[in-house]
This record gives structure tokens, sequence and C-alpha cells, in this order.
């Protein structure tokens, strides 16, 4: 008796005898596995993580970082109370040591070596092996050529033979046929240039765990030691011990400075040097040298870079009851091509109250509009114009403060006595009194200072040997032809001559394969005996 499916009166057995549907096979863990990896090392995969690695750098190029220029991070999140904030959060200001540029960093790497590595062992595989056998029908191919030739097929043959080996091919004869095979090098570039990627980003990381550099203005007649304290801005490897830096020193001799005076070029700059004395450790000996644009000095393991010059006026400053409470040669930063420099002088130990002056140095000095400016970046006619403020500097908050900026919220201008802001114009061995006894500032004379950036990167050797060799494996893909040509021979049917043909193909386009065998054949038949296409 048949029974029935009440939902849809469908007989059981019926239903029983369908066929059932495809089982679709389950990948498991390990499957799962597998199928993550090959993705990941995928030519493709790597080509896009190569991509986003170039878009994530983006950000650290367009946002201020703050193992380069803190004072500038802070700045940006005063200005952006709102954005700011939010930026920091994903490493906005850090890209470079971001969990994310690292992941991406990372990534990369495990995918040129999963990628690499396998072609690598396919290639030396490849290298050992001899050339494909001749194909039978040489007509099918798509560079096809014959000749027919006096000499006997075994002597052709054997020229056929001596004629490849002559142009570098891989040969391989057998009774009546030579097959040949060469352009290996293509391959061999194509690995080399993915090889050196991977040492390129191995030496890149290397040279951030444990490389340094920082920036520092030196100005003349001074020393600098290479200590953490000394520097203007440092940034250390994440793996640096920034207490054990290399001890060495440099005290800054001389700086010549050259600009131009013509009409058509004025104040073009010429010639930046600075003559210096360094020690690679305070028992060494005094070692004189001259660091030049492009020219740095190498000191324990570290260049020193000549990246920037300008003025450092010296200025005393007393206070009301006398006393210097500031005398120093003081760095002003350039703000245009005729050398307009800005600093500050900050005396904490003045009496009664606390002084800092805003300065402007012009090294040259006309009245331009009314208003004293620069006209040529050389100190020709130095002047130093500046305010004097009294109050609160802030140092006692605990917060860092640029020694190029000054903290004026609890400070004030000085008055003249007819109650306007006071200002001077003082030129080398000029003396001004600030209001109300306040003290006075002198403008002793002119120093120049050094800008110099030491560098410490230990994978840059690495990396610029990896990049040169990229370079090399990327022209040899390109333009190393991978080809194959065979060559068979038999007698001409009937006539006791040589049936010789030709054929090759290769690996992509390649516009000379025709001509490779006409060469041939041209060596084969040296009487130039009559040849027909195919």
């Amino acid at each position: 008796m048949t029974t029935t499916d009440e939902s849809t009166d469908e007989p059981t057995q019926e239903r029983a005898k369908k066929p059932a549907g495809p089982t679709q096979p389950r990948l498991g863990v390990l499957g799962s596995l597998r199928f993550v990896w090959r993705q990941l090392t995928s030519m493709r995969t790597a080509l896009f993580l190569l991509l986003l690695l170039a878009v994530a750098a983006v950000p650290g190029s367009v946002l201020p970082q703050r193992g380069i220029d803190a004072g500038k991070v802070t700045a940006y999140l005063q200005a952006h109370p709102t954005s700011g904030p939010w930026i920091d959060r994903v490493g906005g200001f850090d890209v470079f040591a971001s969990v994310w540029f690292s992941a991406i960093y990372l990534l990369l790497f495990i995918s040129l070596v999963g990628c690499v590595l396998p072609r690598t062992k396919v290639h030396l595989k490849a290298l050992r092996a001899q050339p494909p056998r001749t194909p039978a029908r040489l007509d099918r191919l798509p560079a096809h050529r014959t000749a027919e030739l006096d000499q006997e097929p075994d002597v052709v043959l054997d020229a056929a033979r001596k004629a490849l080996r002559g142009r570098r091919f891989r040969v391989q004869v057998t009774d009546d046929a030579v097959s040949a095979e060469r352009g290996y090098l293509r391959e061999s570039g194509n690995l080399l240039f993915h090889l050196s990627l991977v040492v390129l980003l191995v030496a890149v990381a290397f040279g951030h765990l444990f490389g340094w550099r920082g920036d520092v203005i030196v100005p003349v007649g001074t020393t600098f030691s290479n200590t953490v304290s000394s520097y203007d801005t440092i940034d250390p490897g994440p793996w640096v011990n920034s207490e054990a830096l290399p001890p060495f020193s440099i005290d800054v001799k001389s700086m010549k400075v050259l600009f131009e005076k013509q009409a058509t070029q004025r104040g073009a700059p010429r010639e930046f040097q600075a003559s210096v004395t360094s020690r690679s450790d305070p028992d060494a000996k005094a070692e004189a040298s001259t660091i030049r644009v492009n020219h740095p000095l190498h000191i324990g393991g570290a260049s020193v870079f000549l990246l920037g010059n300008g003025y450092a006026p010296v200025i005393t400053m007393r206070d009301s009851t006398g006393q210097v409470v500031y005398s120093d040669a003081t760095p002003f930063l350039p703000q245009d091509g005729n050398y307009t420099s800005t600093g500050v002088v900050k005396a904490p130990g003045a009496e009664p109250k606390q002084l800092g002056l805003i300065g402007q140095f012009l090294p040259t000095v006309a009245t331009v509009d009314g208003m004293p400016r620069s006209v040529f970046p050389d100190a020709i006619d130095p002047a130093l114009l500046f305010t004097v403020m009294e109050g609160d500097l802030g140092l006692s908050a605990g917060t860092a403060q640029s020694v190029y900026t000054l903290d004026v919220q609890g400070m004030k201008a000085l008055k003249t006595a007819d109650g306007d802001t006071f200002r001077a114009l003082l030129r080398p061995g000029e003396t001004v009194q600030l209001p109300d006894g306040k003290g006075s500032v002198t403008f002793e004379r002119v120093e120049r200072f050094a800008g110099l950036s030491i560098r410490h990167d230990p994978g840059k050797v690495w990396a610029l040997g990896a990049a040169i060799a990229a370079m090399l494996g990327l022209a040899l893909s390109l333009f190393v032809p991978r080809r194959r040509v065979f060559v068979r021979v038999r007698r001409a049917d009937g006539e006791g001559r040589t049936l010789v043909e030709v054929g090759g193909l290769s690996r992509g386009e390649d516009t000379g394969l025709d001509d490779e065998l006409a060469r041939l054949l041209d060596q084969l038949d040296p009487a130039a005996a009559t040849r027909r296409d195919a």
C-alpha cells in the first residue's frame, strides 16, 4: 500500500527514489587555512598590498608626525579640537609606527615571501632541465622558415648546434633535430626584482627598529655632544637604547656662506660649508673636516648632514638689579629668502618679574614703506628689532616648550612713558635701557649657526643594494626575450639536397623572433641558397 504525505500528497516511495543533490565538500580548518594562504601569497594580493602601503603612507606625508616635530602636532591639535583627537586615536600623527601600517607592511612581506620562494624553487628546477623536444609540425609555430641546402644533414645539424650555442642557447640534439632555448634571465630578473623587494622591506624595517635621527642647531664656537638632551628634536628607533648613543662630539669652528650679489640672481645662495673638529669619543684626537651640502661627516656610525644655516645674535640681558640674567648666542630661524629671522630670549631668573624677548633679526636692514626690512641675506648691515615682555614664562607648569617660541599668556609687553608698546632697534655693540628700570638689552655681535641633521641607519646599505638589484631585475624581465628555436633536417625528395625547417616561439610578444630564424638560416647557408617562406 502506498502512503502519501498529507502536505504534498506526493507518494513517499516516489520521493525517496529521486536522486540526491550534489554534496558540497567541506573545507575544514586545514582547507580554509590553505585557501587563505594561497590568496595571500598570490601576485595579485602582493600588488594590492604594495598599492595599499603607498596609500597608507600618504597621511604620514600630509599630517605632522610626532616623531619628527612634536610641536607641530601640538599646534595641529590646538587648531583642530574636534578632528585632531580622532586623528590621534587612529595613529594619524604616528603613521609609520601605527598598528595598521605595520600590519600592511607585515602582510606585504609575508605575501612576497610566500609568492617568490615557490617560484624560485620551480625556476631552479627549470634551469637544470633540458629544452623540450622538437615538435612534429614546425609549420604550426608562430615563426617558421624553410631552406634547401647542399650540405649533408649531419653537417647541417652540427652547424645548427654550434650556431645556437654561440648565441647562448641551451641546446638538445636528437637524430634529426635540434631544440634550443634561451631567455631564462627574464624569469631570473623577475624573481630578482621580487626578492629585492623583500630585502628592501627587511632593510627598511631593520633601519627603523635600530636606527635614529636627530636635528640640532649649533652656533659657531659651540660644541655639540651626541646625547639625547643636546638635540632639538630626536627620533630614536623602538629598539634603540637612547642612553647608549655613540659618544662623539662636534665643535663648529666657522661657517662659510656666499650669496649672489649680481642683479640677475641677487641673494641666491652659492655656497654653504661648516668647518668643524670632531672626536669619536672624549679621549680621541680631534680631527678637522668640512661639512658641505650633500657631503656629510661620517662619525660613530652616523652621518652628519648640513641642512641649514642662519644667524645667532649674541644677546645680553640684565634685570632691574643690574645682574646678567641671559648672555648667549641665540639662534634666530630664517623666515624668507632675505633671512629675516625670528627668535626669543627667556630670562626666568630676572627680578622682580621674569622677562622674555621677542625679536626679529635683519641681516641687511633698510627702511621699506616706513618699516625696517631685510633686503639681502648676508650680514652687511645687521640689526635686531625686538619687544620685551614681563610676567610668568610658564616654565614651572611642567609643559614642554620650544626654545624658539614664547608663551605670552601670563605676560604683558613693557610700555614706554607714552603708553606705547616698547620696541627697540639695535645694531651690534649697542645697548638699550628697558622702561621703568626693568633692566637693559645689549646686542653684542652676530654669529652664524649650522643646522645639522645626524642620522644612523644600519639598513641603508642593504636598502641601496636591494634597490639597485630591483632595478636590474626589472630591466632583465622587461628586455630579455624568452625564446625557443627548433631545427629539423631531412633529405629533400629525390633531389639529393637537405631540407631545413626552423621554427620558433616566445613567451609574450616578440617582434624579433622572425629575424632570429633568418639569422640562423644565414649561418647555416653561407652561399645564400634559394630560400622560400613557409
